[in-house]
């Protein structure tokens, strides 16, 4: 199967990259073991959220994002990414993807980063720049992955909205932003 862009964790991070990918018409696929940390979190600071169980949110976010069309594989867990040619090759028990992106969305996890050779910093996280990019092209690291400590499903949110925004650049060749507004607005 191919996909322009694969995303690695199905939390805040990767929900985020899909929502924004997805809409702006990249073909998307999700791989989510549902192993985030959200299932023991509530949220009371998230921006436009009074208070909402961790789970709650994510069944929300899924819905959103399947809303869209993401092509999403729950339980389906990656065991592989490598480079192949110019794109990425995602292997799991049950079969191989190609895509053109790989965004990595496993929380403090790195174990995937490690092996598709993605250059680390002194504190041990992945390196990335301020578009989430790691030193392999085209291939994204988001969330606890990037940060030493700084675990808030805010910022992983923030970090998946980069990556997409960065490979709809990329894809659009200018840079993209995903702004909508109202028929109505002035």
């Amino acid at each position: 199967m191919m996909a322009q862009v694969a995303i690695v964790g199905g939390g805040p991070a990767g929900l985020s990259t899909a929502l924004f990918t997805e809409k702006n018409g990249l073909d998307t696929v999700v791989f989510d073991t549902d192993e985030t940390w959200l299932h023991k979190a509530h949220l009371f600071n998230y921006l436009g959220i009074d208070s909402i169980d961790g789970t709650e949110f994510l069944e929300q976010a899924r819905e959103q994002v399947d809303g869209f069309g993401v092509d999403r594989h729950q339980d389906e867990e990656v065991t592989d990414v490598e480079r192949d040619g110019d794109g990425f090759r995602v292997v799991t028990d049950d079969d191989e993807y190609e895509a053109d992106y790989v965004v990595l969305a496993t929380g403090a996890d790195r174990d995937l980063a490690e092996h598709l050779g993605c250059d680390f910093t002194d504190d041990d996280v992945v390196d990335a720049n301020l578009s989430m990019e790691t030193s392999v092209e085209d291939a994204y690291a988001t969330g606890a992955m990037v940060r030493n400590q700084e675990w808030e499903a805010v910022i992983s949110a923030g970090d998946g909205g980069a990556a997409a925004l960065d490979i709809l650049s990329k894809e659009k060749g200018e840079h993209f932003h995903d702004f909508d507004t109202p028929e109505d607005a002035d």
